[in-house]
């Protein structure tokens, strides 16, 4: 199923490498730096999933976890981050996010959450 992915993260590296990846599962990808640009862009296409960094400047990542599930309480969101405290991993998920992966990102691991969200699906270990 190709699907339309949003992707957010204010570093230019990690977006290229995670749009590669998504891109190379056959999925069409856009991606932004920020939070505010997150939200605009979900508004106008209406993603299918967004991968989501924690730590941006601005709006955090959580904010933006919150307000997409105002917008669309369905959507599925992965939060891809380095910071691995379970803390963390429990306030995302209380939120509403559908997963929680360690950067870097592999394209394994990727392909893996995405197929399972993207049927509606939750992947937590």
């Amino acid at each position: 199923m190709k699907a339309k992915i949003l992707v957010v993260d204010d570093s230019g590296l990690a977006r290229r490498l995670i749009r590669k990846i998504v891109e190379e599962l056959g999925h069409e990808v856009e991606d932004v730096s920020d939070g505010a640009q997150a939200l605009e862009r979900y508004l106008l296409n209406h993603h299918d999933a967004v991968i989501l960094d924690l730590l941006m400047h601005g709006m955090y990542g959580v904010e933006v976890l919150q307000k997409l599930k105002q917008l669309n309480p369905d959507l599925p969101v992965i939060i891809a981050s380095a910071d691995i405290q379970q803390t963390t991993r429990e306030e995302v998920k209380k939120l509403g996010a559908s997963a929680m992966i360690n950067k870097p990102v592999t394209k394994e691991q990727l392909g893996e959450v995405l197929e399972v969200v993207l049927k509606g699906g939750t992947v937590w270990s």
